[in-house]
This record gives C-alpha cells, sequence and structure tokens, in this order.
C-alpha cells in the first residue's frame, strides 16, 4: 500500500460511484466509473482512440479551446492572469525556463512570503520543456513548446495564524475533481471513459499527491496537490528518494495542455496537425513529402500506436518501431522511411515554435544558461531541416511561428537566427576535424566512441551525433547514438537547485530586531547616531549591529560603504557591511561595545562616487536597450568607485560606432536632468504594470519592491542613487569585450572617474605625440604608416634569412650516406628562425636535415625530410633531445625539440647518422 494511499479516497469519487482499480499492465491505482475497467488507459497499456474519433462534441483551435477553458474557471470563481515569459529566471534564480504554470508562483507564493495575484485563479502560461526533446515528432503527442492551461488556489492552514501573506482554505483536492470532471462535462466527453490515475507528484523542493487524468488514451491533465516540502526527517519519502513532510501552505497546481485538449478536439493522427496545420503543410510541400493514399492510410494506422514511441517509457526507439510494424503487419524498413521525414516535419515545426518563444521573450543564444538552450534548439532544427530536405530559410520558418505568436520583435528575432546559423557553420569546419581525430583514436578498437564523448563534442561544436557517426564511419569507427541524446545534453545546461542547505542562523542574531534601513529616506545624508544591540567577535574583527545605519551594505553589484563609528573617546573603522536576513552587520577593526550609543560617519566621496555609478549603471542599460534593441538585458553588473562594468546579452559584437552612439544617449540624459524616483509599490501592481523586466539585477524577496525610475528605465533596486540625472556629471565608456559567446561587457566611468579616465588617455596619446615627434591628431596616420614600414622590413628580414639559409646550405653543408639517402648532420650555431629556414632549404634540395645550435645557453635539435624519404623527423628529434637531457618531437616532415646539457651536444650530433639509420630501417 503507497504511504499516501489514503490521500486518494476523496468524497467525491465514493459520491459519484468510482471504483480504485490497479492496472493489469502497468500495476498503477487508477479512480474510474466503469467497473469494469482493467487497464489504466495511458500508452502504452491501451493506445490513442480519439483519432479519426474525437471526445468531444466540437472541434477548437487553440485560441478556441484557450478561450474556453480560462471562461470555464472564470465562470467558476477565479479570476483570470496574464501568462509570464518562458525565460522563469527573469523572476526566479534557481531554474531556466518556465515548465509549468505553478513556476510563475515559486518559490515566494508557494511559500506564502507573498499573495499570488488573485486567489484562486487561471491562467494559460506558454512553458518549454527541454527534456521532452527526443520524443518530440516520435510519440504524436509530445510537444517542447506547449501552454500549460491552469487553475490554482492557494490555501494556508488556520494555525499558522497571521504567519503567512494569505489564510484559510478556498478549496481543495475535491473540489479540484469535481471541476475536471465538470470541464470535461461540458465539453461533451463521456466521463465513463476518463481515468484518474494515482501518481505522487514531486519538484522544486515540494511534493504531494497528484492525478493523471487520462481520457481515450491521451493524457489531458495531471492534478497535483502540493502540500509537502523536502525533509530529511520527514515522515513520507517518495519516488525521488527523498522525505517529506506536511507544510503550512497547500496548494492546488492542476495542468492541463492546451495542445492535447485542442488534438483531442479534432482527433487528428498526431497532435502536430492540431496545431501547426499550415506549418505542417507547408514544411511537406516545401521537402516534397507526398503520400499515396495507401501511406496515409498506414500513416494514420501508426499515429494511434505513436504512444509507444516514448523515450522515457520503451525500451529503446528500434524495438519499439518493431513493435509497431509487427502490429501493423508491415515491414518495418518500409514504415521507418515513411514515418522518419514525417517525425522531422513535426519535430521542425515544434523547434520552430520554441525558438519563437525564446527569441520573442528575447532570449539571446549563448554558451550558458537560456542562452545555451537556445543555441542547442536552433542547431538542431537546422540540422532536421537539411536532413528533411526542407530549403526556406530558417530564419522564414521561425517568423512563421512568431508571427502566429503576435510577437512585436520579429525583425530581431530574425536576425537572430540569421547570426546563428552563421557562428554554427564556423562552428562546425573546426568541429570536423576534431571529430576525424577522435574517430582515428577509437578505429579497430571495437569500442564505440563514448556517449559522454558525443555530448562534449555537441557542446564544445555543436556537431550533432548523426553528423560524428558518419564521420567517424569514413574512418573505420563506431557510435552508438542514446536515443534520448538531446535529453542529456539539455540536462546538463537546465539544472535546477530543488532544495538547498541553508547556513544555520546564529541564536543571538535571529532574536535581533530588523535593522532600520535609513539610507533609504536620504541618500544623501551620510552622518547618523545609533545603538549597538550586539557585538560578534569574528577571526578579524568584529561584526556590529546597529538599530538603525546610514551604511548601505553590499548588493545588487554596488560595494558595502565604509567610514567610522565614534562612542565617546572611541573611534573604530568600518570596513565592510553585510546583511544576514534582516540584520546589517558592520565589519570593524575594534569593540566599539555593546549597549554603547555611536555616531555614525559615511565615508561622504566614495558614497558619492558609488551613487553616481550605479545611476550611471541604469543610464547606460537604458542607452544599451536604445541602440542596440529591446532584447539586451543586463547578464550582471560591479559598480565601482574609479568605474563600473555593465554585462548585457547581445548576439553580435558591439560596434565602435554603437559604443559611440550609446554613449552619446547617455549623456544627452544625463544633461536632461531628469529626477531619480523611487517608489515601494506592491509586487504584483509593479509586475503587471512593467513586466519581469523589472528584475534586471536580481529577484527581491517581499510584498512590496523598491523600484527605481530614471527618465522611461524603471528597475527593482536596493542600490543608493543620485536625486537627478545631472548629478552624474558626465559618462564614458572606456571598453567593450565579449565575456562570452552571446554576453557583452560595457566598461565606464562616472563623475570626476570618468574625467580622470579621459585624462589618462589623452596622457598616453600626447605622450605616443612625444615620441613619433608629431602632433595627437596625428598619431594614428603616423603609427600605421611606421607599422606598415614595420611589416614590409621584417618580410624583407625573412627573405634575407631564407637566402643566406639557401646560400649556407649550398656552401657549407657536407652531405653524408645513411643507407642510400642523402643527409646533412652539422652543428649551426645560430637563432631558431635561422635553423628553420637552412633546414627547410636543405629539404627542399632532397637532403634530410639534422641541424644543431647551442645559442641561447641550451642544446637545440631541427630535423627536416625531404617528401617520400622515410625517415620520422619527430622520432629522430626525440631520440637526439633526450641526449641532451631533454625531448621534442613533431610530425615526420619536421621536428624541432632540445635539452640543457650543451656540452652533449655535439656528441649527440656525432650519433645523429647512427639514429637515422636505425629510424630509416624500423
Amino acid at each position: 500500500m503507497s504511504d499516501l494511499e489514503s490521500e486518494y479516497r476523496l468524497d467525491y469519487f465514493e459520491e459519484n460511484d468510482f471504483v480504485r482499480r490497479e492496472c493489469v499492465s502497468c500495476g498503477a491505482h487508477f479512480w474510474t466509473r466503469d467497473h469494469d475497467r482493467d487497464l489504466c488507459g495511458e500508452p502504452p497499456c491501451e493506445d490513442y482512440s480519439f483519432i479519426d474519433n474525437p471526445g468531444f462534441d466540437e472541434a477548437y483551435t487553440l485560441e478556441e479551446m484557450r478561450e474556453a477553458f480560462l471562461s470555464f474557471f472564470e465562470d467558476h470563481g477565479h479570476e483570470r492572469i496574464d501568462p509570464y515569459p518562458v525565460a522563469a529566471n527573469r523572476w526566479r534564480d534557481d531554474v531556466l525556463l518556465t515548465q509549468a504554470s505553478i513556476y510563475d508562483f515559486q518559490p515566494l507564493v508557494t511559500s506564502g512570503q507573498t499573495p499570488p495575484p488573485a486567489n484562486p485563479l487561471t491562467i494559460s502560461q506558454p512553458c518549454i520543456r527541454m527534456q521532452d526533446i527526443d520524443n518530440v515528432g516520435k510519440t504524436g503527442r509530445h510537444t517542447m513548446a506547449f501552454e500549460m492551461m491552469a487553475h490554482h488556489a492557494f490555501n494556508a492552514r488556520e494555525e499558522a495564524g497571521d504567519k503567512y501573506a494569505y489564510s484559510g482554505e478556498v478549496y481543495w483536492k475535491d473540489e479540484t475533481v469535481a471541476l475536471c470532471d465538470e470541464l470535461f462535462e461540458s465539453l461533451g466527453a463521456d466521463l465513463s471513459e476518463i481515468t484518474y490515475i494515482e501518481d505522487p507528484w514531486v519538484g522544486g523542493g515540494n511534493a504531494g499527491p497528484a492525478i493523471e487524468v487520462i481520457y481515450r488514451g491521451a493524457e489531458l491533465a495531471t492534478l497535483v496537490f502540493m502540500s509537502m516540502e523536502q525533509d530529511p526527517e520527514g515522515e513520507y519519502e517518495l519516488k525521488d528518494g527523498n522525505r517529506y513532510s506536511p507544510m503550512d501552505t497547500y496548494i492546488v497546481d492542476t495542468g492541463y495542455g492546451l495542445e492535447r485538449w485542442t488534438w483531442m478536439s479534432q482527433g487528428t493522427p498526431t497532435v502536430y496537425e492540431a496545431v501547426y496545420p499550415d506549418t505542417i503543410d507547408f514544411l511537406k510541400e516545401n521537402a516534397g513529402i507526398e503520400h499515396t493514399d495507401e501511406e496515409a492510410e498506414l500513416l494514420n494506422r501508426a499515429a494511434k500506436l505513436a504512444g509507444r514511441m516514448d523515450i522515457d517509457e520503451a525500451e529503446d526507439m528500434e524495438s519499439a518501431r518493431d513493435n509497431i510494424a509487427d502490429r501493423l503487419d508491415v515491414n518495418v524498413r518500409e514504415l521507418t522511411d515513411l514515418m522518419e521525414p514525417m517525425e522531422d516535419i513535426y519535430a521542425i515545426a515544434d523547434h520552430c515554435r520554441t525558438l519563437a518563444y525564446m527569441f520573442g521573450d528575447e532570449i539571446v543564444p549563448s554558451n550558458v544558461g537560456t542562452g545555451y538552450l537556445a543555441r542547442m534548439v536552433l542547431r538542431r532544427t537546422k540540422r532536421l531541416v537539411d536532413n528533411v530536405g526542407v530549403d526556406a530559410p530558417l530564419d522564414e520558418l521561425v517568423d512563421m511561428q512568431a508571427k502566429r505568436l503576435g510577437y512585436d520583435n520579429r525583425d530581431t528575432i530574425r536576425d537572430i537566427v540569421r547570426t546563428e546559423e552563421r557562428k554554427y557553420r564556423k562552428t562546425l569546419e573546426r568541429g570536423s576535424r576534431k571529430v576525424e581525430s577522435i574517430a582515428d583514436e577509437y578505429a579497430g578498437t571495437g569500442e564505440p566512441i563514448p556517449t559522454e564523448t558525443l555530448i562534449e563534442l555537441y557542446d564544445s561544436h555543436g556537431l550533432q551525433p548523426d553528423m560524428v557517426a558518419e564521420i567517424a564511419e569514413e574512418r573505420g569507427a563506431t557510435v552508438d547514438v542514446p536515443d534520448d541524446f538531446y535529453s542529456l545534453v539539455a540536462a546538463r545546461h537546465d539544472s535546477e537547485q530543488a532544495f538547498a542547505d541553508k547556513d544555520e542562523t546564529d541564536d543571538r542574531l535571529a532574536d535581533l530586531p530588523e535593522t532600520e534601513k535609513l539610507y533609504y529616506d536620504d541618500q544623501e545624508r551620510t552622518e547618523f547616531e545609533a545603538v549597538v544591540l550586539d557585538v560578534f567577535e569574528r577571526e578579524e574583527g568584529y561584526d556590529v549591529v546597529l538599530d538603525q545605519t546610514m551604511f548601505y551594505p553590499e548588493g545588487g553589484g554596488q560595494p558595502a560603504d565604509r567610514g567610522t563609528l565614534t562612542a565617546d573617546d572611541l573611534t573604530v573603522e568600518v570596513e565592510d557591511v553585510q546583511t544576514r536576513g534582516d540584520v546589517v552587520l558592520h565589519r570593524t577593526d575594534r569593540n566599539p561595545g555593546k549597549g554603547e550609543f555611536v555616531r555614525g560617519q559615511v565615508d561622504v566621496d566614495r558614497r558619492r562616487a558609488l551613487m553616481r555609478h550605479h545611476t550611471a549603471t541604469h543610464v547606460i542599460g537604458y542607452a544599451a536597450r536604445q541602440v542596440l534593441g529591446d532584447h539586451v538585458r543586463q547578464a550582471g553588473a560591479q559598480k565601482g568607485v574609479n568605474s563600473s562594468r555593465f554585462d548585457v546579452s547581445h548576439y553580435e559584437r558591439i560596434t565602435r560606432a554603437e559604443v559611440k552612439e550609446i554613449e552619446r544617449v547617455a549623456n544627452e540624459l544625463v544633461m536632461r536632468n531628469v529626477p531619480v524616483k523611487q517608489e515601494w509599490p506592491d509586487r504584483h501592481e509593479a509586475e503587471e504594470k512593467h513586466g519581469f523586466d523589472l528584475y534586471q539585477g536580481g529577484i527581491p524577496p517581499g510584498e512590496s519592491i523598491r523600484l527605481i525610475h530614471v527618465a522611461d528605465d524603471v528597475q527593482a533596486c536596493g542600490g543608493t542613487h543620485v536625486k537627478r540625472t545631472g548629478d552624474i556629471g558626465v559618462i564614458k565608456v572606456l571598453t567593450t569585450e565579449p565575456v562570452q559567446d552571446g554576453i557583452e561587457r560595457i566598461v565606464f566611468a562616472a563623475g570626476d572617474a570618468a574625467i580622470e579616465a579621459t585624462q589618462r588617455t589623452e596622457d598616453a596619446l600626447y605622450d605616443a605625440a612625444d615620441v613619433l615627434d608629431v602632433s595627437p591628431q596625428e598619431v594614428p596616420e603616423t603609427a600605421e604608416r611606421f607599422f606598415t614600414e614595420w611589416k614590409q622590413r621584417g618580410k624583407e628580414i625573412d627573405r634575407l634569412t631564407d637566402e643566406l639559409a639557401e646560400a649556407r646550405a649550398k656552401a657549407e653543408s657536407e652531405e653524408v650516406d645513411i643507407d642510400g639517402t642523402s643527409a646533412v648532420i652539422q652543428r649551426l650555431d645560430a637563432d631558431s628562425d635561422e635553423l628553420r629556414a637552412t633546414a627547410n632549404a636543405l629539404a627542399d634540395e632532397g637532403t634530410v636535415a639534422v641541424l644543431g645550435s647551442a645559442v641561447g645557453g641550451s642544446a637545440q635539435f631541427v630535423v627536416a625530410v625531404p617528401e617520400g624519404v622515410g625517415v620520422n623527423a619527430g622520432e629522430v628529434v626525440a631520440q637526439l633531445s633526450a641526449k641532451v637531457g631533454g625531448g621534442g618531437g613533431g610530425p615526420p616532415d619536421f621536428a624541432q625539440g632540445g635539452g640543457p646539457d650543451v656540452e652533449a651536444l655535439d656528441e649527440a650530433l656525432d650519433e645523429a647518422a647512427d639514429v637515422l639509420r636505425a629510424v630509416l630501417n624500423a
């Protein structure tokens, strides 16, 4: 018996004549009105039975089904709210992409820290699940991009009092199942065919009983009753191996797949024809895919069994395909040839919608985070497009979906796709050579190239596994590509920290009241008075807690204030300021004394420099979005006294012209001298008004959040700022550089620091002008002329070195015969460039060259071998270098090396002839 069995014995099931059964195929327990049913209804236990037999009275489009769902729950007391972005890391720091509607409310609402935007509520939330990528196109039902229609209710136990931002019970399990049944009934479903499968849910550190709702072979909804939290001492051990305990808040978390409900209403062969009918037709026509009536009929029959192609359930895809072929009584090769192109077409349509969601919500491709996942989907889509023979531009295919989804930034989306395609081509050129090298290692060993190596090749070079397999086969190596390859790749980059250990707070610190933060009341003020509530002795210095403070603690990329605390005749230095929860800790060099009355003095110059730079960061961000596009988002920032850096997401290098324009726009805003305003609105009101772009610098907790307004730029920010933009003085962009692919760093200075930085640049320019004996304006032209002359002289020196080497080779070289092969063995005390040139000149004349030198205080060898001579230069150098206490090597035609024992050089050259003979005869 399951630990949670009693959680599923609902009054609603008993009152409506449900029975609890155990599936004779998979063993799952389920509830049904059909007392004779012995199968749970879910593939592979049962096949799809709604294809050509729709489960509802009417056929719906996506838009119509979404509206029917939301209207139903509005009519049943739920408030409709707008969907959130697909980039969940805009408001959460533990996940990357939005994978379910409940992600919108984790962790602040589900934990009870803040109230929900409505209670109960209904929503249709766009989601992306990377773990489904390998199933897309194959099962007929999986889409990586989908909308999760949902209704949520947030409850808190009465005994918790006013501990949470909401209290009492809105509704719970019985009402949730009743609403689900009623929705089905309103659409004309046969309720006797619906099964409710018991399947406990875990995720994000929470858990609870859950019910999968199956109708005619399709899972149409999941009803999760989130009521537990992860606890090592918890009474329940669930399927993830962790233990859980009940929590004070308990939440109705439902998910109804919009695409599957639409599919159920239409009864098309797959979900893709229901969701992307126009795209599927376009792709088939473009790729030249046509089916006879017999082929179309076979595909239709196969679609009803496609649920068996689930990578998470099937033993492997080959066996699953064999099973379907047997059921259909057709040749498996014939079936595969018919199904695989269509599977690619389906996947292309779905992936293009995924990319439209990602780029429409302004995710920029990169090598980390959401940017990596976007790049992964794009490259896989490109490969599928090429495989199936679609010759339409990829940016056009993505734009088709972006247009359907109503995005306004379609030009930017197309530009991103085109830029990524160019980068991908260059990456493939470099990566192919790497595959050849790896394939050579495994050729003839009987071992396939490991999966981990395939993932590394994809991660580092973007090489799809089937491309690796093609190259490997040409070189005699093999590759076994796992069916869930892309899911494995995504798992590397789409991880979430579900349950993090938290530092134990010192009991004394936990008992202290919240520090009153005076710096928000008057950011210009730098003096204050306070009482020392407690002092913690640390390994270095002391942590002092005051009842109130003007010292700004480190946070949001802004360094902490510094200054002094004075008590009577004792003054201590404040060297750092940090927060622990609601308490501010002042790190000092001495103990001011617990209970003492102190006067605080903040370092004025430092505070004002940081205020200018923090406000300038907002201005630079605003200017970057104006110049580069609305997709630009903060990817990191660090404010300083002398300069600051601002990292932004952008898919190309920032040009010099763009830098100048960013600087112009920023300083124009400074000169307008607009006020810098702060406000503390309700979180939900702020999000509704300004969106999740508020959280450029992190996600603050609390029901109310502090917003900083600088002209049209609005951000949640806890830092200190000037009163008006004119107080910044001036902003100077110092440098830009790529931090990583897709992330550009802008380094800038503000106020006095900007003037000092400009003066340093001018000083360098004037110093260069003095050296060149020209005016500062003439430095660029003069430097270019000098550089050109220097390059020309370098080429002339190289030419003369080669001529000298040829002359020396002809005049001074003494040839010896090595078993019929002509060789020159000679000590030539010259630098490495001359040694190489002489050796190459001898090899061009058809002679093996073995040259030694003692220039530079060490023994050096260079060996060059003409084409067609059976001497390996690398082996010769390795043996000679060993004789002088060193090493070396290289390819068969040219190698170099050496060692520290100069005195052994001549002896090694005397033995070179024997070494050549040994290598030649090996």
